[in-house]
């Protein structure tokens, strides 16, 4: 399960996530199964784990019994999830983690993916990766909305409000329980890294690596089309755009894939220039 978040996992949180995430797809293949419902129960066991700091460290303690420690979150949950959201937790709990923290990571990351289940299955993916993305461009413009957003005092049913008034009626719905959770349980690096990792996860997904594109003007649809397949062409492989317009950059385009950036803007060129003077 590839996204910016996993990579940063030790070595056992990586294979405990990596089982977890088989887990959730048998269960997200039953038909019965609703990943929405799913997903949202699961966002909910990270917020109880969040708060409850002993009951957190006893679910990762790989020094206990792995059945006892099954035995407790069924005990706790049985009646409060579902019984697709218990099988999924079953198989989080009974593998070694490097930390507490990180088995709340995966069991986040794990909410998220049945989430873009939901939109995969519904045929909306690519929407929701767009609007993730764009989400993202939109508070990190907007330094008063970052700030209270990212405010740890604020309370979640006041972020939620927010979120809702703003994204409700513009997008979908999976697209605004994501943003509600990431937004209300501020986990990671903060707000916008969190809503671009979901973006790419969402690519992922969709079996496609993402170029994420500043450009000082807006692209029709058929420059971002030739872009893509020259970029396909580049990195032999799928490629999704995100692209964000800033005209600061004066004209041309800056592309990142992966760690690797490409620097076409006016602003890199009359750098590298005064580099070369300067040297």
């Amino acid at each position: 399960m590839s996204s910016l978040r996993a990579t940063t996992l030790r070595a056992a949180s990586r294979e405990a996530l990596e089982a977890a995430q088989g887990r959730l797809d048998e269960v997200l293949a039953e038909q019965a199964t609703e990943p929405a419902a799913l997903g949202a129960e699961l966002y909910a066991v990270v917020e109880l784990l969040s708060t409850e700091i002993p009951l957190r460290r006893a679910v990762a303690d790989a020094s206990s019994d792995a059945a006892s420690r099954t035995r407790l979150v069924r005990q706790l949950l049985s009646d409060k999830v579902a019984e697709s959201t218990l099988q999924v937790l079953d198989e989080v709990v009974v593998n070694r983690w490097s930390s507490p923290r990180e088995l709340l990571d995966g069991i986040e990351l794990l909410a998220g993916s049945a989430l873009l289940a939901r939109a995969e299955r519904d045929g909306t993916l690519d929407t929701v990766e767009d609007e993730l993305f764009r989400a993202g461009r939109l508070i990190a413009g907007n330094v008063e909305l970052e700030r209270a957003l990212s405010d740890h005092a604020a309370p979640a049913a006041a972020k939620r409000e927010l979120i809702r008034r703003l994204f409700a009626d513009k997008v979908n719905t999976v697209t605004v329980t994501l943003l509600e959770n990431v937004i209300t349980l501020m986990r990671g690096r903060g707000v916008v890294f969190n809503l671009d990792e979901l973006a790419e996860r969402a690519a992922v997904r969709r079996q496609r690596s993402v170029a994420h594109v500043i450009s000082a003007r807006a692209l029709s649809e058929e420059q971002q089309r030739q872009l893509a397949e020259r970029l396909q062409g580049i990195y032999a492989r799928p490629i999704a755009l995100h692209v964000e317009i800033d005209p600061a950059i004066g004209g041309g385009l800056i592309v990142k894939v992966g760690d690797e950036v490409i620097d076409g803007s006016a602003a890199g060129q009359l750098d590298a220039l005064r580099r070369q003077l300067a040297g």
